[in-house]
C-alpha cells in the first residue's frame, strides 16, 4: 500500500513546496545559504521542466531584514522585536529575498513572481477570488509563484502566523495535488526525537485523527522559524481535506525533492481525503481563536 501511494506521487501535476527560515540560512551567522537556495531553485525548475505546476512558499524575510540592518547586534539576539520592527525588517528582507530568487531562477531561464498574503486574502471573498485568479494566470504562463506572508502590514488580527499553514492554504486555493514541507526534521515522530530517544518515526498517516494531532508539541528545533510540528499538523489537516497529499521531509538535503517526485519513501506522507464540506475561509478565520 505504501509503495503504491509513493508511486502515485510521480503523477502529481500541481505541487506546492514550502521552505522555512532555518533552511535558508547558515546557522552560525544567520546569513543566506546561497548554495542551498541555488539547489532549491534548480530542483523547482527541473520539476517545472517536467510540465508540472510549481509554487514555492518561502520564509526568511524578517530574518534577512534583521541581518541586513544588524538588528540582532543592536538589540541582542534574545530580545523580541516589536510589531513595527518586524514589519520594517520584513520590508527590507523581502526585497532581498526576492532579488536572490529572481537572479537564481533567471539563471535557469525560469520566470518567478511574488505573491504576498495575509489572512484577509483568504477570508475576504473578493480578495480570495482575485488571488486565486492571479495564481491561475501565473501557472498558465508557466511562471513559478513565490509566496510569503505579507509581514510588512500583518498584525495579529490579520496574520496567518506561520508558513506551514500558509502553504496548505495556498495548496487548497489552487487545488494542488501535493504539498511538500521542507523542514528541519525528518517527518512526524510519536514524540519529539530531540528529547525522547524512544520516539518512533511515522512513515505514513493514512487518516489524521486525534492521536496523530496530539503528537504536535508546537516545538521547533530552530530559533529562526515560527513553525513547530503542531503547525505542520494543522497544515496536514487543511491540505488533506482540500484533496492534496502532504509530505514532511528534512531540508538538509534539498535533492530529496526529486527523490520524492520519483516515488522514493522519504519523509512522512499524509494521505489526502478530500472533504467536500471543508470550508477554507471559515477554517482560516478561526485560526488563533482557540
Amino acid at each position: 500500500m505504501t509503495e503504491q501511494l509513493r508511486n502515485a506521487i510521480k503523477d502529481k501535476q500541481r505541487i506546492v513546496i514550502k521552505i522555512g527560515s532555518s533552511s535558508l540560512q547558515h546557522a552560525q551567522t544567520g546569513d543566506m545559504d546561497y548554495i542551498r537556495i541555488e539547489k532549491l531553485v534548480r530542483e523547482l525548475c527541473d520539476i517545472r521542466n517536467q510540465g508540472k505546476d510549481v509554487i514555492l512558499v518561502t520564509s526568511g524575510a524578517i530574518a534577512a531584514g534583521k541581518k541586513a540592518v544588524h538588528i540582532s547586534e543592536i538589540k541582542g539576539s534574545k530580545v523580541p522585536l516589536t510589531t513595527a520592527e518586524k514589519q520594517a525588517c520584513s520590508a527590507i528582507g523581502q526585497a532581498r529575498l526576492m532579488m536572490t530568487y529572481q537572479k537564481l531562477f533567471g539563471e535557469y531561464n525560469q520566470v518567478a513572481a511574488q505573491i504576498l498574503m495575509t489572512k484577509n486574502t483568504i477570508v475576504d471573498n473578493l480578495n480570495r477570488y482575485n488571488a486565486t485568479n492571479t495564481f491561475s494566470e501565473l501557472l498558465k504562463m508557466g511562471v513559478i509563484p513565490v509566496v510569503n506572508e505579507n509581514d510588512t502590514v500583518a498584525t495579529y488580527e490579520i496574520e496567518i502566523g506561520d508558513n506551514d499553514t500558509l502553504s496548505a492554504i495556498v495548496a487548497a486555493m489552487v487545488n494542488a495535488d501535493l504539498l511538500i514541507l521542507l523542514s528541519d526534521i525528518d517527518g512526524l515522530y510519536t514524540d519529539d526525537p530531540r528529547t525522547n530517544p524512544d520516539a518512533k518515526f511515522v512513515e505514513i498517516v493514512e487518516e489524521l485523527n486525534d492521536s496523530y494531532m496530539n503528537m504536535g508539541k508546537g516545538s521547533t528545533g530552530s530559533n529562526v522559524g515560527t513553525g513547530g510540528m503542531n503547525t505542520k499538523l494543522i497544515a496536514a489537516t487543511i491540505s488533506t481535506k482540500a484533496g492534496a497529499d502532504m509530505i514532511i521531509c528534512n531540508s538538509k538535503d534539498i535533492e530529496i525533492l526529486h527523490r520524492i517526485m520519483d516515488g522514493s519513501n522519504e519523509g512522512t506522507l499524509f494521505v489526502a481525503h478530500k472533504d467536500e464540506n471543508f470550508d477554507l475561509p471559515e477554517f482560516v478565520s478561526n485560526l488563533h481563536k482557540n
